[in-house]
């Protein structure tokens, strides 16, 4: 995804590295913040640590569980957690929790720059509380990679099972001495016909390990290659726009998106009837025939269209308790085929936005990403988030779990605007589905003279409408006869 180790590097310079406990998310400065010859201290060990990677999904996902334990005569709170300078453009969603305390607010980490042509890069995470010498803690380390399962082979029939190729090393990447390690690979099925290595097999699960005294830097290189006939669904772009209407008491959605499929490509043409055929018994593909898309309940009006304009094959479910859109693209979208459409819906503001008792505040309380929702998974390279408030809004603030790449507030002129209205626009990326449950909420002032400025604007415009037509109508353009 990435061409060369310089690109590779200078991507994740953008991130903003921890989740958002502020309004502001400021990115990386792509200024050198380590010296050339920089070296992690050793003042850390890893005395046990467990390293889970599912391979379930569409990407893959790592969830490092580590005792570490400060052997330095000085209290230390600085760990640096290694990746290669190719795959650190692609890691996305970095989190380091206490493994013992999942209350405790997430760690602040953060990429940092020491040199940019280094095969290895660094995040770097700050403990709340310095180690004191001797002590130990848990810590439970997670993130995801985009684009790092390739399709092998990479061409194949139409009705052929796919299988994906990931490589990897058996020894958790870290700058520091592990006492006792191990590394389990969870795959979706049992069907893992290549792999490298000597693993403990049960079930769809490999355990490699234990490895003891493992040194700083060490690495263990070890492949598999298993079946996974399902889409690789990433949109490389997802423009979302959150528009906040007032007066008619209606939040308004608009999500655009840019699709393709990382699946192996078709050994030869596409074959419509074949295609048909499978319908009625529905077998595994490995290409993407539908989206599913949860919605808040309430939602009303939504509306699916692409390239070509209103698309049919939809369905909405609505009732009490769910509010379900499901799509059908107008082609079934195989291995390096795109998609773009954009979907849209409305819903009753009173549910997203409340009043504060005092002043002109106001509190809005929404999904920062909603999207579908499919079991293999769906990652998002750029995500460009717009929240579009009443004209007059001011003091705008926002508060966001997800790290960001950016935030800006521009002007967004719609229908009968003067000035036109405040806009918060955020983005991210590598994202994955697993972001749908968190909640962007802004606050912003709207005072009462800024919620009258439409109304006038328009009785204005239609008072001058009719004086200009009665000026007109007073008009004396009549012939006079010469005398």
């Amino acid at each position: 995804m990435r061409s060369s180790t310089f690109v590779a590097v200078w991507l994740p310079l953008l991130f903003s590295s921890c989740a958002a406990d502020a309004n502001v998310t400021i990115p990386l400065s792509s200024r050198q913040i380590l010296p050339d010859n920089f070296k992690p201290p050793q003042v850390f060990k890893n005395a046990n640590l467990l390293r889970n990677i599912n391979l379930e999904k569409s990407y893959a996902r790592e969830t490092v569980n580590v005792v570490i334990e400060n052997i330095d005569a000085q209290a230390q709170d600085t760990y640096y957690i290694p990746f290669k300078a190719e795959t650190i453009g692609l890691v996305g969603g970095l989190e380091v929790r206490d493994k013992k305390d999942a209350e405790k607010p997430v760690f602040r980490s953060e990429v940092v720059e020491y040199d940019p042509y280094s095969p290895t890069q660094f995040y770097r995470v700050t403990l709340p509380t310095p180690l004191a010498p001797k002590a130990q803690q848990t810590l439970s380390i997670t993130y995801h990679i985009l684009s790092v399962l390739n399709p092998l082979p990479a061409l194949i029939k139409q009705q052929d099972k796919q299988y994906l190729f990931h490589a990897f090393s058996t020894y958790a990447p870290s700058v520091y001495v592990t006492q006792k390690q191990k590394t389990k690979i969870k795959f979706p099925t049992v069907d893992v016909p290549d792999y490298t290595g000597e693993p403990e097999r049960q079930g769809s699960t490999f355990t490699y390990g234990p490895y003891d005294n493992t040194p700083a830097g060490a690495e263990q290189e070890a492949s598999v290659r298993y079946e996974f006939t399902k889409p690789l669904t990433l949109a490389t772009l997802l423009e979302r726009d959150i528009e906040v209407s007032q007066w008619g008491g209606n939040l308004a959605t608009e999500e655009r998106y840019w699709l393709t499929n990382k699946g192996a490509n078709l050994d030869g043409h596409f074959s419509r009837v074949t295609w048909a055929a499978t319908q009625y018994y529905n077998p595994p593909s490995s290409a993407l025939k539908m989206l599913t898309v949860p919605l808040k309940v309430g939602s009303v009006d939504p509306y699916f269209t692409d390239d070509i304009g209103n698309v049919s094959t939809s369905r909405y479910r609505s009732n009490f308790r769910e509010a379900v859109l499901e799509l059908k693209p107008r082609y079934p979208v195989f291995g390096g085929w795109k998609y773009s459409f954009r979907i849209g819906w409305n819903a009753d503001l009173k549910k997203f936005l409340r009043k504060l008792a005092k002043g002109n505040g106001h509190v809005l309380k929404v999904p920062f990403l909603e999207g579908p929702k499919m079991s293999e998974g769906i990652s998002y390279e750029k995500v460009d988030v717009r929240v579009i408030l009443p004209e007059g809004a001011t003091n705008v603030m926002f508060e966001s779990p997800v790290p960001l790449v950016s935030n800006e507030i521009i002007i967004h002129k719609t229908f009968m605007d003067t000035l036109g209205r405040t806009t918060l626009k955020l983005t991210a990326m590598n994202l994955v589905d697993e972001v749908r449950d968190r909640d962007l909420i802004v606050t912003y002032d709207y005072p009462f003279t800024a919620a009258y400025r439409k109304p006038i604007t328009i009785f204005a415009g239609i008072v001058t409408v009719f004086l200009t037509a009665w000026g007109i109508g007073r008009l004396d353009v009549s012939i006079a006869r010469s005398s």
